[in-house]
């Protein structure tokens, strides 16, 4: 049998057969070659081997720009405060808001939800950088803030919750400070210890308060006087030009490139910050005020001046009277029941001593480390008594103040926000007001203070004529908005427009009905910021002082007709002035008293909304005002969308 054969016979039934032609395909057909390498000449032009030169180029300048930056910020933070770190940071978050409103700020922005949500972000942005930075860059935003009515809404919330508070530094810094200004420590220039010697006065290393600028140590001397030392923090000298550079670049900036001539302010708003850290000027503004309260029969027995101790003080540091009260906004403490003694005052009130008893309190270190005795036996056994005082009478010393340095003196106070003013009961029963940081004023001169009175007691009649005169000679052109945001109330005594119900409108129609209300804005604010040459610069920080004491009159729920007030002390201020001639004195007192009858009109509105708050039907006087000048704010492109009192 053949070979074949058999195969055949040995195959299972199920498999296919394959004939011999079939199979004999998967035979390799040619013979097997020994293997020989390829020919040099058949491979090609040899490729050269990599060497990642470029990579390493660039790798090296990424590592020395690295290193650099690293030794620029280690040697900044160590020598300079920081001061070049925070310039950089500002100028790219600068350089980001800017890029965003100019890509974005339109009708229907292609890279948001709406102008609401670019305000929205960079307010975020800006917020953030003004935190980070800290120092200074506060002081500044609140500077820029105090015109948050002329702000989108969104920058008057961040605006809003910015508050001058700040972790405190180390006592090392502090002591560093002391030494630096003085040239000896501080239990030198105190007369303090920290060990408890004999006859020595007391201090706290632990701060009271810790703001922006400064910190507040309480001490006592070995006399036996209670001192607030405010210290100013040791990197804001080294901050504070940096700081102030990098604002006026960004401001020349964003004037030129949104055409908006913000940079006239920055000098005179430069001027106030730098001011503001120098403590010596903080000094002489306290000892100016206290010395003009004094003089005035109507407040020197309702407002109180911290004495400032010039020998214990500098350029940053300053020692004044300790002073114990109840902060503006603190409603409960103030109005409570008095649980003191009869005829007693709260401890350091005019007439009351700190310690009732006459003897000075030992103090003993807490587990805190606080030193200041504890005086609290005015407030009951159970801590919950007050000082039994009614808001009408705080408040009217407040605006009576404050108007009589606008009008009188010209000399104003410009940041009286409740953390700036305490409160005290007098032992006849009656408030006295204590006002505290005496860094930020601005003077008047005669003729700007007289026209500014006369501006007041023009809008209060509707004198549009004086309006229109005073007005322009500022070189501002539209008086009916400059008077709604002078007065903090719908000003009807001109040509104001009506203002437009918009609900109704689709969202495309809102949105440009916005867009076009805050360029009307922008043209407004050109408008008044043109001639720098006319426009006073004080109205800046006047309508901060305004502006915070009507959000102080709401909180307390409109005790007085703030309005009314302002008016008369403008009214009789043009009749009792020294600057002028005597027979214009008489003819003012003349004018004065037909004002007063006018101002009657005033008073039944006023009593009016007291009625309807006391039957809890709507809110007080200022409420109204604050949601008409809302409505009316509308109609140039303002949105105020925000309590005043958190301004």
């Amino acid at each position: 049998m053949s070979h074949a054969t058999l195969l055949r016979s040995m195959r299972p039934a199920w498999q296919p057969q394959l004939s011999l032609r079939s199979s004999r395909r998967y035979v390799h057909p040619g013979s097997y070659q020994p293997f020989v390498p390829p020919s040099p000449s058949s491979l090609g032009k040899p490729t050269p081997a990599k060497t990642y030169t470029r990579t390493r180029k660039w790798l090296r300048r990424l590592f020395y720009v690295s290193l650099a930056t690293g030794v620029v910020y280690g040697l900044d933070a160590r020598f300079n405060a920081s001061a070049v770190t925070r310039t950089a940071r500002t100028f790219s978050v600068g350089l980001v808001v800017a890029l965003d409103y100019k890509i974005n700020f339109r009708p229907d922005p292609p890279f948001a939800d709406s102008i609401a949500a670019v305000h929205a972000r960079n307010a975020r942005r800006v917020s953030d950088l003004l935190r980070h930075n800290g120092g200074l860059y506060l002081k500044i935003g609140q500077a820029i803030g105090m015109q948050t009515a002329i702000l989108p809404p969104e920058f008057q919330r961040m605006f809003a919750s910015m508050f001058d508070d700040a972790p405190q530094n180390d006592w090392k810094e502090v002591e560093k400070v002391i030494r630096e200004d003085f040239g000896k420590s501080p239990e030198e220039v105190f007369g303090v210890s920290f060990s408890g010697e004999p006859g020595k006065g007391l201090m706290e290393r632990k701060a009271r308060a810790s703001a922006s600028v400064a910190q507040v140590h309480w001490a006592r001397l070995p006399d036996g006087r209670e001192v607030a030392v405010k210290v100013q923090k040791r990197e804001i000298a080294q901050q504070i030009e940096w700081d102030l550079w990098a604002f006026n670049v960004m401001t020349n900036i964003y004037s030129k490139w949104f055409d908006i001539p913000f940079n006239t302010l920055v000098p005179y708003i430069s001027e106030r910050m730098s001011l503001e850290t120098d403590f010596e000027n903080e000094a002489a503004n306290s000892e100016t005020m206290a010395r003009l309260v004094a003089g005035e029969p109507r407040l020197r027995d309702r407002v109180y001046i911290p004495k400032v101790y010039r020998e214990l003080s500098s350029k940053r540091v300053m020692t004044a009277e300790w002073i114990e009260g109840v902060r503006l906004w603190d409603k409960k403490t103030i109005t409570s029941s008095w649980r003191g003694g009869w005829r007693e005052g709260s401890p350091g009130c005019q007439g009351t001593p700190l310690d009732p008893s006459g003897r000075s309190t030992s103090a003993t270190p807490t587990q805190a480390g606080r030193l200041k005795p504890e005086r609290n036996h005015w407030r009951g056994p159970n801590n919950k008594g007050g000082l039994g005082l009614s808001f009408k009478d705080v408040m009217t010393t407040m605006v009576d103040l404050f108007s009589a340095q606008m009008f009188l003196w010209g000399v104003v106070h410009c940041d009286p926000h409740p953390g700036n003013i305490f409160i005290r009961r007098k032992p006849s029963g009656k408030p006295e007001l204590v006002l505290i940081d005496h860094g930020l004023y601005i003077n008047m001169d005669p003729t700007f203070r007289h026209q500014y009175a006369r501006l007041w007691k023009a809008l209060l009649t509707f004198d549009n004529k004086t309006i229109n005169a005073v007005t322009a000679s500022w070189g501002i052109e539209n008086p009916e908005m400059f008077a709604t945001f002078t007065l903090m109330r719908p000003y009807r005594g001109g040509n104001m427009a009506t203002h437009k119900h918009i609900m109704g409108l689709s969202k495309i129609e809102r949105s440009k009905r916005h867009y076009e209300a805050q360029n009307a804005a922008r043209k407004h604010i050109r408008q008044i910021l043109a001639d720098e040459t006319k426009l006073p610069r004080e109205l800046l920080f006047i309508g901060r002082n305004l502006r915070i004491v009507q959000g102080n009159n709401q909180h307390l729920g409109s005790p007085v007709n703030r309005v009314k007030i302002t008016g008369l002390w403008a009214s009789k201020a043009l009749a009792e002035s020294p600057d002028l001639p005597l027979t214009e004195k008489i003819r003012n007192l003349g004018r004065h008293l037909i004002f007063r009858t006018v101002l009657f009109t005033t008073d039944i509105f006023f009593y009016f909304t007291k009625i309807r708050q006391f039957l809890r039907l709507g809110g007080g006087m200022e409420d109204d005002i604050e949601a008409q000048m809302r409505g009316m704010a509308k109609d140039m492109g303002v949105d105020l969308n925000s309590s005043v009192f958190e301004g």
